[in-house]
């Protein structure tokens, strides 16, 4: 079974690749469409068609006329969304499981998470809430809520990997052990707490970040 697992674990990523190929096909051919209801006034910006349903976008191609109020109503209700911070452990069956990690010994001021990927590293804290506003550098450590398959090209540069939600077998954090890059996953509003720009040392191996001086040495 063992020999099985290792044979065909691969095939696992197929769908996913199948998956991330296609919806970037369909998501350029929406933006066609919508930069043509732009031009023919319909629309005010090609972003507002992400907030519309495929009946509501179809109803708008053959009338030429949008509900801009229905638009700008769910503009506003998605971030309010995003200003929600979900549970950090949310089961199948709705339960909300809630906790302290256990650990001593820790530097002043560090916080907390899961050590996924072990190794220590010390780079400039790179907060990413929005994939396409990512600006990394060679070095950086990159600070996120979470890292799922789109990150990935991020992988190349970052020195290190700390989010606020995962485990042990999370994208980031297995993306992070074949990259060996240290990794701290579960760091309860690590966004928030972590300033773009600080200097952090983030120890994957016993499960923590440090905030370090600007000008501390290596």
């Amino acid at each position: 079974m063992v020999d099985r697992l290792r044979t065909f674990i691969g095939y696992r990523e197929y769908p996913k690749y199948g998956m991330v190929c296609r919806y970037f096909l369909y998501k350029q051919a929406l933006l066609d469409e919508a930069e043509r209801l732009v031009g023919a006034n319909v629309l005010r910006s090609q972003s507002d068609i992400f907030y519309l349903t495929v009946q509501e976008l179809r109803a708008v191609v053959e009338s030429g006329r949008v509900d801009q109020e229905l638009i700008d109503r769910r503009i506003e209700e998605f971030g309010s969304y995003r200003a929600l911070t979900p549970p950090r452990v949310y089961t199948s069956d709705g339960e909300i499981i809630s906790g302290v990690y256990r650990r001593e010994n820790l530097p002043v001021g560090a916080l907390v998470g899961l050590p996924v990927s072990t190794g220590t590293v010390i780079g400039r804290a790179r907060v990413v809430l929005d994939l396409a506003e990512a600006n990394l550098e060679p070095g950086d450590i990159l600070v996120t809520p979470y890292a799922d398959p789109s990150f990935s090209i991020l992988f190349l540069a970052t020195a290190g990997l700390v989010t606020e939600v995962g485990g042990q077998m999370t994208h980031g954090a297995v993306i992070a052990r074949e990259y060996g890059l240290p990794a701290v996953v579960g760091v309860e509003h690590a966004t928030k707490l972590i300033n773009d720009g600080d200097r952090i040392r983030v120890n994957g191996t016993n499960g923590y970040v440090e905030f370090l001086p600007i000008d501390a040495e290596d």
